[in-house]
């Protein structure tokens, strides 16, 4: 998301090659300064909803 809004949505690309240049500038750019993904969401309320929609499958058959 951040590739499209912060450097496809408002750029030009007058070929494919342009295009690909501008993904790995981002890429090179944004890899300089790593921030690790912290997952915040607790996985017992994922996997719950989940069970109950494979409960509900198994029922129909």
């Amino acid at each position: 998301a951040r590739l499209a809004k912060r450097r496809l949505k408002r750029g030009v690309f007058h070929s494919v090659v342009d295009l690909q240049a501008a993904i790995n500038r981002f890429l090179a750019e944004h890899n300089d300064h790593p921030k690790p993904f912290t997952w915040t969401a607790d996985p017992d309320k994922i996997i719950a909803p989940a069970k109950r929609g494979h409960q509900a499958l198994d029922s129909f058959h």
